[in-house]
């Protein structure tokens, strides 16, 4: 255990002896459901690096996937403040809802009219559906009707201007063109049917073996 971590033993169940976890996708940073651990759920959650949760209507330990398939593997779990509350980070298998949606929070309630959330998973989303319905007067849609070589034409006029406005060292221009070079890598991503999972997983394993390069030359 690392130094700093808590204790399930310093954690404050409720009277129940239940805590309450809010599970997050850690790609998009979605919300994908709310439920509850005991000790002895979170214990086998530790030590299986997959969400187990107490079925408070069916009174039994439930490890979420092991009847559907879509396991959750956790990179973290963290306490808050109170330490009676838990966000369990994970990468999933599959949705997350017993509906078979990604995630559990899909009914809207609110939403400010002057406030616009974004996310690169909205964004993905809203680029699927150019390519699907391909609406009139849509650049997407021109991007999608055109095909590959136009696509991958435009990632690469992107990536000069990237490099003409870092070389300037014009900052502004530089996050302006990094957006353009983003946004067209999503469409051929659409296009191609990479997911912003596929990327994340790349990135992440890269992650590892650049962490253990730089544990081997600090003990060299």
């Amino acid at each position: 255990m690392e130094q700093g971590t808590l204790r399930i033993e310093e954690l404050k169940f409720d009277e129940n002896g239940l805590i309450p976890a809010v599970v997050v996708d850690a790609v998009t940073k979605k919300v994908l459901t709310v439920a509850y651990m005991n000790k002895e759920s979170l214990r086998i959650s530790m030590e299986k690096g997959l969400t187990c949760f107490w079925s408070r209507s069916r009174q039994e330990l439930w490890l979420k996937g092991e009847t559907s398939g879509n396991y959750q593997h956790i990179v973290s779990i963290t306490a808050d403040c109170d330490k009676d509350a838990l966000v369990v980070t994970v990468e999933k298998d599959g949705p997350a809802c017993h509906t078979g949606s990604d995630s559990c929070f899909t009914n809207p309630v609110w939403h400010s009219d002057k406030l616009q959330e974004f996310s690169l998973e909205g964004l993905y989303e809203l680029l699927q559906g150019r390519k699907e319905e391909l609406p009139e007067g849509s650049y997407t849609t021109y991007l999608f009707e055109k095909g590959m070589d136009k696509i991958l034409k435009k990632v690469g006029e992107e990536c000069t201007e990237v490099i003409i406005a870092g070389k300037s060292g014009d900052r502004k221009e530089t996050v302006y063109e990094l957006a353009d070079l983003a946004y067209h890598a999503m469409v051929l991503m659409v296009e191609m049917g990479i997911s912003l999972e596929d990327v994340h997983r790349e990135l992440a394993s890269r992650h590892v073996i650049d962490h253990k390069v730089k544990q081997e030359k600090m003990t060299q």
